[in-house]
């Protein structure tokens, strides 16, 4: 389901707006516009979609567009042309009260400043929405116990503003935003006035909130390294135009132009890619069931030495390599005695940077696991290919040789030949 719904949005400043928006459409850029008409050009005709439950982050430098584009999107400023839709309906249409009232129930906003207000408590500046909104105190009061709580800030009720962090004062800003439980969350450089240690913190406390709430998030920052972890797609804007729109994984991988290209050159693609862009098909698995021979078979035709081996339910119940399936042909004993479980395993999301020391500590593929379920399986070789473009890393823990293909050659009832 679409929350948010950007058509062809357009602002442009200046003496004659409309004449800009028409050299717009001629193809004149940003620097001519604004030598022919005197008009700057702050979005050009900027299309997108969110969806529910999306965490859509917008990057670019400063003058990209960037926070304008926000703003067009809760009507802080009007747009020359172009809809953006909420829900289904257009609030560039919408009468001042409508637009009031979208506002306080449906979108929530978090200043890159924090927007404090100094003479009130914590508590206070958290119930503020709910006051504008008209709750009655009781309830607002528990909501905003509620939101302090979601964020980290339980025993800070009664403090003021000046007596905590940044970081502090930008939970405050948060739970302030969620305490409206409004189903859309704008963040305009929400962190970019936080140190990078207290940045880096609150990127991962927003993601925790972010699996908890699965809230709409619109995210505005120039810094790519924050883009890419947070955003679930990207889009990158210059000049006011939007050059690319993707997943972390899509804009590395096949940047739109020269501009995007530069941007990723230097990323560490370690810290951005996770176990999901790498893993495969664990086509060749073998369930307990079965027994050794059919294990063995099932080695033999994919030439490996060693296979996962799960449940009738894909539950990973261990490993099995071909000298202990040669055992437990020759002892006539089922396979669960002859698992193994010194293997490393890894949930989809986890970050490369994370598997290349576990790849290097073992001598089996890595199992990627959901809910004790077979996923995918990871081998050296796959995240050498996802790292191939990054610059900067370290493969040299990764540089060891793979568990080698077994060469024993068996026939079905387990003699060797």
């Amino acid at each position: 389901m679409k929350k948010i719904e950007v058509r062809n949005l357009t602002k442009v400043f200046g003496p004659n707006p409309k004449k800009g928006v028409s050299l717009l459409k001629e193809g004149k850029s940003k620097d001519e516009i604004l030598k022919e008409s005197g008009n700057t050009v702050g979005v050009n005709q900027a299309s997108f979609d969110v969806n529910e439950g999306e965490f859509f982050v917008i990057m670019g430098l400063s003058g990209s567009g960037k926070s304008t584009l926000i703003r067009l999107v809760n009507r802080l400023i009007d747009p020359t042309s172009g809809s953006v839709l909420i829900d289904g309906e257009d609030i560039t249409k919408m009468n001042m009260k409508s637009l009031i009232d979208t506002r306080r129930s449906k979108l929530g906003m978090v200043f890159q400043r924090f927007a404090l207000l100094p003479h009130r408590t914590i508590q206070k500046n958290v119930e503020y929405g709910l006051e504008i909104q008209g709750m009655d105190t009781k309830n607002r009061e528990e909501k905003a116990v509620e939101a302090i709580h979601a964020v980290g800030l339980s025993g800070y009720e009664n403090s003021y503003p000046d007596e905590l962090s940044g970081g502090m004062q930008q939970r405050v800003g948060l739970a302030r935003a969620l305490a409206t439980d409004s189903d859309i969350l704008l963040m305009d450089e929400a962190f970019s006035a936080l140190d990078p240690l207290i940045r880096k913190d609150m990127q991962d406390e927003l993601l925790e909130l972010q699996d908890k709430l699965n809230k709409t998030i619109l995210f505005i920052t120039h810094d790519l390294d924050e883009a890419l972890k947070l955003g679930d797609r990207i889009a990158i804007m210059k000049d006011g135009f939007i050059v690319q729109i993707g997943t972390s994984e899509e804009i590395m991988r096949e940047p739109a132009n020269d501009y995007v290209a530069n941007f990723v050159q230097d990323v560490d693609r370690s810290k951005v890619l996770v176990a999901e862009n790498v893993m495969k098909k664990p086509d060749v698995v073998t369930s307990s069931k079965d027994g050794p021979r059919v294990a063995v078979r099932r080695m033999k035709e994919k030439g490996i030495s060693s296979i996962f081996v799960v449940d009738r339910g894909n539950v990973l119940k261990g490993l099995l390599t071909i000298e202990d399936a040669v055992k437990a042909i020759d002892t006539e004993e089922p396979l669960d005695g002859y698992l193994r479980h010194d293997y490393k395993t890894a949930e989809k999301d986890t970050p490369l940077e994370d598997l290349i020391p576990a790849a290097a500590e073992t001598n089996y593929p890595i199992a990627v696991v959901e809910n004790d379920r077979l996923r995918g399986i990871i081998v050296r070789v796959s995240i050498l290919s996802g790292l191939g473009m990054g610059k900067g890393t370290d493969y040299s823990a990764l540089q060891v040789h793979e568990t080698p293909v077994a060469h024993t050659e068996l026939n079905i009832e387990g003699d060797e030949r």
